[in-house]
């Protein structure tokens, strides 16, 4: 099973997250299969590749619930 999710990236007081897809299972750190995009939640910045979106969801991927508020 596929699942959008984030992984926190960048340092302690400064935190940036990335979106990716990956194995639901699988440790967001490790390997992922395409990084979607990323989010500064210090000035609410968000990059996304929205057809590459759309294009993971209809293979069947689900996002995970902060994704889904997110975005």
């Amino acid at each position: 099973m596929l699942a959008i999710k984030l992984s926190q990236t960048g340092k302690t007081n400064k935190k940036m997250f990335r979106l990716l897809i990956s194995e639901k299972s699988r440790d967001p750190y490790g390997r992922v299969l395409e990084i979607l995009g990323s989010y500064n939640p210090h000035s609410k910045e968000l990059n996304a590749k929205s057809e590459r979106i759309n294009y993971w969801l209809s293979k069947g991927a689900q996002m995970t619930a902060s994704v889904n508020n997110l975005l």
